[in-house]
């Protein structure tokens, strides 16, 4: 189990969704807030993996930024690059995630992608931060639904497939002395909890690999997230705090009818936390009870609210959801 030297589950803002605004704007904001510390997201300004690896001065300026704004880093996040290790990295859809000379280049993509998640774990030691988040990506996502018929060794082969790309990324998170964390999430080798349980069996439960837990992504799919935190209790290395909202109306369907994040019709939706059907109250009492004291790291994306005004209530809504667990049972108290 990770454990932290700073503050037991400080409330974090994952900087993914506001690449946009510069490190420098966007620290001071948070912190006005009323955040603890950021989970930096490797893209925009916010963290150069690839640079972070070599150059200790480049992670200690990052860190500084933060520390002018009382701010923390418990932990970094490079899910684009991650994808493209085990996607097919057939289309157009990921040229975004890697540099331009990649683009439509397949092979190109993951190797580079190999080289830069093997950075982050150099950079993650050079910030003095334990866990890496992020993304897989899968070979066989495209084969979830079984038709045209998908035989069992196709599914074997995706397996297969990413122990063979993931263990040499996870020996040099072992070198750093790091952890990776994926976020269980559809298009990755791991979206529920059975293929976690499979995931985890083809790398031989090697300790570097765990979970970043993210509870939306679990209850659209009809997925108990409390049970995934007592299922996986030893490897629950990050939190993401994100709400879902399901739309099921007999209409409506779970595959999204390929209507965008937002749009009317939709069975389920991202919401602002405090604002979806998460039970939040159960999370905290099973995260107590697997005794996770890392960060609870919100992880903005509502379609339907302003991102500062969720940035504000989602601050709110995560410190008053977030209790420590009892010493005692209460009618201890009556024999004392």
């Amino acid at each position: 189990m990770i454990k932290w030297n700073l503050k037991e589950r400080p409330v974090t803002m994952f900087t993914g969704q506001w690449a946009n605004v510069p490190l420098e704007v966007l620290a001071k904001q948070m912190a006005d807030i009323g955040y603890d510390g950021l989970e930096l997201g490797c893209w925009g300004d916010h963290l150069d993996v690839n640079k972070g690896a070599t150059d200790k001065t480049y992670c200690e300026n990052q860190i500084q930024i933060l520390k002018r704004n009382d701010l923390e880093l418990y932990a970094i996040s490079h899910h684009l690059a991650g994808q493209l290790v085990c996607d097919l990295n057939n289309d157009e859809r990921s040229n975004q995630f890697a540099p331009e000379d990649c683009a439509n280049d397949p092979e190109k993509k993951r190797q580079w992608a190999i080289e830069t998640m093997k950075n982050a774990a150099r950079t993650a030691k050079n910030l003095g931060v334990k866990v890496v988040n992020g993304f897989t990506g899968s070979s066989i996502w495209h084969l979830v639904y079984s038709f045209p018929p998908v035989t069992p060794v196709m599914i074997d082969k995706g397996f297969m497939d990413f122990a063979d790309l993931w263990n040499p990324i996870l020996d040099v998170f072992d070198e750093c002395g790091v952890k990776f964390a994926l976020e269980v999430h559809p298009t990755e080798i791991a979206y529920d909890i059975l293929t976690a349980e499979r995931a985890l069996e083809a790398i031989g439960h090697r300790e570097a690999f765990g979970f970043n837990f993210d509870p939306s992504h679990l209850l659209w799919q009809q997925i108990d997230p409390v049970k995934f935190i007592r299922k996986f209790s030893d490897r629950i290395y990050h939190v993401h705090m994100k709400d879902v909202a399901l739309q099921l109306d007999g209409e409506t369907g779970i595959l999204s009818s390929h209507l965008n994040f937002g749009q009317s019709g939709r069975g389920w939706d991202f919401r602002s936390v405090g604002r979806g059907h998460v039970n939040f109250e159960e999370i905290i009492r099973a995260l107590n009870d697997i005794g996770y004291l890392g960060p609870l790291s919100v992880e903005w994306e509502d379609a339907g609210m302003d991102r500062y005004h969720g940035a504000r209530e989602s601050c709110e809504n995560v410190n008053k959801l977030d209790f420590k667990p009892s010493g005692q049972i209460f009618d201890e108290a009556f024999s004392n």
